[in-house]
């Protein structure tokens, strides 16, 4: 892979058919992920049908996330992300054909979350094990920060699109379902953008795919030895663990305590919801571009960087405690965006410069599941204790446990020497 070094990643052909087609499936992705709550709510009209379908989507991606990283070792990271987006697209084409043919009913959408939720466990850790293979370890930070970019851009555009879209399709109801055309319209949208992921993943070529590695095993015995293989690297056991804590006890509070603030404090309802969301997608966009100066500033100290952004985070979202208004909301949240772009970004370039690649997609999927798996269960916890605690109790305890966390994880050596790339033992 003939590089000069400090080029852009841009500069790798495979690379750059990965993030044009990825950037055009990831605005279309933002369709469906408006379109769907929607749907659910005009068939519905119930927030709980809306929950379970959710709940449809995120525990078979959680439960199958391992499995998928499994899989991605063994065979390899653009095939199996190539699989992935393609039954994604034929299950959003087949969504939107029952949408604008008047055809959806409640147990179509709930069957088919079930396969988007189960192609996406394939997909994410696929997507994050693909990368390391098409650009030298020198341009993985600049690679990711683009990535992060994308996304949070993505994030920034696409639902104000798929909002009028939607809106300005609006023509009567179907089968008891309003929006119909504007959302069917949405759905095809979504489909339509896979064709270019699609397009984009058969034309790239990835060493892996002819040289690949022997399966040594069956899938559950890959995914055991995987985790061993994470548990004997101590720095990276280290932080495995320390995400799953700060998930525990900070990812769920503030996955449900967003929404309750929205409705219950601030000034503009619904829409302080969105604008919330938007300063928190703006400061990682900010973030991540901010990631290359801190991570030479830090250099190797990539761990006590990553740990005194979560002790200063947590205290900005203590503050949210006392918020009573939209822009102050926004400000401390746009800030906590921008603090956690900058940790990400650097923490997975570390990983994926320190993994080896036979054991990428596996080291991937544990990661993820740490947020995905760990994520849902503790927003369950926190809806109920909000029938114990007040909101502001809830933003302050889930802040200060944070900053808590984070400061006596600064103690730790393994954490401590978070930062150097090394290249874990071979595992079966």
């Amino acid at each position: 892979m003939p590089s000069p070094l400090g080029a852009s990643p841009l500069a790798q052909r495979d690379f750059r058919l990965l993030f044009g087609g990825s950037s055009i499936s990831a605005i279309g992705d933002q369709f469906t992920l408006v379109a769907l709550p929607w749907l659910v709510l005009k068939l519905t009209g119930s927030p709980a049908a809306l929950g379970l379908v959710l709940a449809t989507m995120a525990l078979p991606r959680a439960a199958f996330m391992l499995i998928g990283g499994a899989v991605v070792d063994r065979l390899s990271p653009r095939r199996v992300l190539l699989a992935a987006r393609g039954v994604n697209a034929l299950l959003v084409s087949l969504l939107a054909a029952l949408v604008l043919g008047g055809a959806i009913q409640m147990w179509l959408v709930y069957a088919l979350a079930l396969g988007i939720g189960l192609a996406t466990a394939f997909a994410y850790p696929a997507g994050s094990a693909i990368l390391p293979q098409l650009v030298p370890p020198t341009q993985l930070r600049a690679a990711n920060a683009l990535f992060m970019a994308m996304r949070q851009l993505s994030m920034l555009v696409g639902p104000a699109l798929a909002g009028l879209l939607i809106s300005t399709g609006a023509h009567g109801v179907h089968v008891g379902v309003a929006d119909a055309t504007g959302l069917g319209l949405a759905f095809a949208i979504d489909a339509l953008s896979f064709v270019f992921s699609l397009v984009s993943l058969v034309l790239i070529r990835v060493h892996g795919d002819h040289h690949p590695r022997p399966r040594d095993g069956g899938v559950l015995a890959n995914v055991g030895a995987g985790i061993r293989a994470v548990w004997a690297d101590l720095p990276l056991r280290a932080f495995v663990l320390y995400a799953a804590v700060v998930s525990v006890f900070v990812g769920g509070p503030i996955q449900v305590g967003l929404p309750m603030l929205a409705n219950t404090r601030l000034d503009l309802g619904a829409t302080a919801l969105g604008i919330l969301m938007t300063a928190n997608g703006g400061g990682m966009l900010v973030g991540s571009m901010l990631s290359g100066l801190a991570a030479k500033l830090v250099r190797n100290r990539l761990g006590l960087m990553v740990l005194g952004i979560d002790s200063v985070a947590g205290l900005v979202l203590a503050a949210l405690a006392f918020d009573h208004s939209t822009l102050t909301g926004a400000a401390l949240l746009a800030t906590t965006g921008m603090l956690g772009g900058i940790a990400q970004v650097t923490i997975v370039s570390w990983i994926q410069q320190r993994v080896a690649p036979e054991m990428m997609g596996r080291t991937m999927s544990l990661l993820m599941f740490t947020f995905m798996g760990l994520g849902p269960l503790s927003a369950a916890v926190a809806g109920s204790l909000l029938k114990l605690i007040s909101l502001p109790t809830l933003f302050a305890g889930a802040g200060l446990a944070l900053t808590a966390i984070a400061l006596s994880c600064m103690v730790s050596p393994a954490l401590r020497s978070i930062g150097t790339p090394l290249r874990v033992p071979d595992a079966a």
